[in-house]
């Protein structure tokens, strides 16, 4: 993942949590809001409670790995927060990737169904 493609300031992180959607299943929690960049930015977010800082870190990797491959497939201008759940420390990198995309692929039905809603 590229440095201008990350959330970094704490501002931003709570701007897109207050005033952002949310989605959420049992390994992950992501905020997600409208950006005029052209690209997408991602924030990561991985608690005390998930363990130590190197098993925070080795699990931050993997998602910036999962990213960089959901990245081929969908560019659509959000700023999204990705927040790993204590229930991800039992899946494998396969179960935590297939987690991650169906979360963000039901992201996209709830955009268009939102965006219907309030067409004029």
């Amino acid at each position: 993942m590229r440095k201008g493609n990350i959330v970094k300031r704490q501002e931003d992180f709570n701007r897109i949590i207050k005033s952002g959607f949310c989605i959420k299943n049992k390994n992950y929690v992501i905020y997600y809001e409208k950006n005029s960049l052209g690209y997408d930015k991602y924030g990561i977010s991985v608690g005390k409670k998930i363990g130590n800082a190197v098993i925070r870190n080795k699990y931050k990797r993997k998602i910036r790995s999962i990213i960089d491959e959901y990245k081929k497939i969908s560019q659509n201008s959000m700023n999204y927060i990705i927040i790993i759940r204590k229930n991800c420390l039992l899946l494998s990198y396969q179960e935590m990737k297939e987690s991650l995309f169906e979360l963000m692929i039901s992201h996209y039905k709830n955009k268009e169904r939102r965006d219907e809603k309030y067409k004029v």
